[in-house]
C-alpha cells in the first residue's frame, strides 16, 4: 500500500521531530565529500561493496567500513559493517552474517525496538529481524519501499519507520505502508528520521529536507527561506532541540530559531550521557580530512566556540554511539574505534593499523 501525499513548499517555523543515524547508501555518493565507494552497480543477486571474511570471531573487530553501531539492552555492541552484522561482547567480535549464513550484501544501519528485536537495514537485501534466536528477512517482496535500507525510527507507538532509497515504509508488526514524497529521486532516498516533540516526523533526504504532520509533507526552510539539502542526519537532544548535518553544515533549532554552527559537511551527530553533542565532519572543506568534535554545554551556548576536537585523520567517519560505560564508539572506513576519554582502541590486527 503506498499513500502519495500532498506536498507543500512553504516557510516553516517548526517545533521538534524524529530521526535515523544516516550517512550515504547510493552510488557514488551525492555530497561534498568524498568516499571509498566508487561507482558500481548493485544488483539483486550481487553486492560489489561486501567484504568477504572466513573468520566468524575473532578477538580484532571489522577492518573494513563501518556505518553504524548500536549497543543493545544486555550491553552487547552490534555493529552494521561492509563484512556484515558483528556482535562485539566486551571480549570477542562474530560475525552473525557469517554464522547465520545472511545475505552477502553490506550492511547500512541498525536499531533496538522496544520489544528487544534488533533491525537492520542492508544496501540491496532488504531488513533483518533478530529475535536474539532466529534472523528474519524482509525485502520489497514483502512490502518493503525498496531493498535499500539507509535508517530506522520507532514511535510511541511501537511502529517502525523506515528510511529506504525509495520512499519510507511504516511496519506495524503485520503489514507494510509505504510513502512517497513528491519530486525527483533524491527526495525519496532518505536518510534521516526523527519525531520532534510536536509529533512532526522530520525527514533528511538526499534532496530537501522536509516535515511530516501525518497528513502533508512539508519542505523544511528557515525564516530566510533557506533549504537544507543532503541532510544526513538528525537528532532531538535532550532539551527537545533538534540538531542536524549534511552538506549545509552543522545546524540546530530550539523551537523557535535556526543557528548554524559551521559550515562543514556533517555526517554524523550523537548525544552522550552529560549531554555533549558529538559530530564528526569534514575539515574546512578538505573532503579527506575528517574531525570528530565535541561540544560541551558551553560550547552549544557559544554556538560552537571552544568546541574540542578530539581526533581528526585523512579517514572518513561515519556513525557514533555512546556505550553505557561511557564509551564513544565510531565508524570508520577500517573498522571502528572506541574512546575512553583518553585513548582510542581500533581493535584491528596490528597489520593494518596506520
Amino acid at each position: 500500500m503506498t499513500k502519495h501525499l500532498k506536498y507543500y513548499s512553504a516557510l516553516i517555523v517548526l517545533a521538534t521531530t524524529l530521526s535515523c543515524n544516516g550517512q550515504q547508501k547510493t552510488t557514488p555518493e551525492k555530497t561534498n565529500a568524498t568516499t571509498a565507494e566508487e561507482n558500481i552497480v548493485i544488483t539483486e543477486d550481487h553486492d560489489p561493496y561486501f567484504r568477504e571474511t572466513k573468520t566468524d570471531s575473532s578477538k580484532y573487530g571489522p577492518s573494513n567500513i563501518t556505518r553504524n553501531i548500536l549497543e543493545d539492552k544486555e550491553g552487547n555492541i552490534w555493529l552494521s559493517t561492509w563484512e556484515g552484522i558483528l556482535k562485539y561482547d566486551g571480549k570477542t567480535f562474530t560475525n552473525y552474517t557469517n554464522t547465520e549464513n545472511l545475505s552477502r550484501f553490506h550492511v547500512f544501519t541498525g536499531i533496538e525496538d522496544s520489544a528487544g528485536n534488533l533491525w537492520f537495514g542492508t544496501i540491496g537485501a532488504g531488513i533483518y529481524r533478530y529475535d536474539g534466536k532466529t534472523f528474519t528477512n524482509f525485502t520489497a517482496k514483502d512490502g518493503l519501499a525498496d531493498n535499500s535500507i539507509g535508517c530506522f525510527m520507532e514511535d510511541e507507538n511501537g511502529v517502525l519507520w523506515i528510511g529506504t532509497m525509495n520512499g519510507i515504509s511504516s511496519y506495524n508488526g503485520a503489514s507494510f505502508t509505504n510513502y512517497t514524497l513528491e519530486g525527483d529521486q533524491t527526495n525519496n532516498d532518505i536518510n534521516a528520521l526523527v519525531k520532534a516533540p510536536d509529533g512532526k516526523l522530520w525527514i533528511g533526504t538526499r534532496g530537501k529536507a522536509h516535515v511530516y504532520d501525518g497528513n502533508v509533507f512539508t519542505q523544511l526552510t528557515t525564516p530566510g527561506g533557506v533549504t537544507f539539502n543532503n541532510v544526513r542526519i538528525i537528532i532531538k537532544d535532550d532539551t527537545g532541540s533538534m540538531w542536524f548535518g549534511g552538506n549545509d553544515g552543522f545546524w540546530t533549532y530550539n523551537g523557535k530559531s535556526f543557528v548554524v554552527y559551521n559550515k562543514k559537511f556533517t555526517g554524523a551527530i550523537v548525544q552522550d550521557s552529560k549531554g555533549n553533542i558529538w559530530t564528526s565532519s569534514a575539515s574546512d572543506g578538505n573532503s579527506r580530512v575528517w574531525t570528530i568534535t565535541n561540544y560541551d554545554k558551553e560550547a552549544q551556548l557559544n554556538m560552537g566556540r571552544n568546541a574540542v576536537e578530539v581526533k581528526q585523520e585523512e579517514n572518513m567517519f561515519f556513525g557514533i554511539t555512546e556505550d553505557t560505560k561511557g564509551g564513544i564508539w565510531i565508524g570508520h572506513l577500517r573498522g571502528v574505534y572506541r574512546f575512553d576519554g583518553l585513548l582510542f582502541n581500533d581493535f584491528n590486527l596490528p597489520q593494518i593499523r596506520q
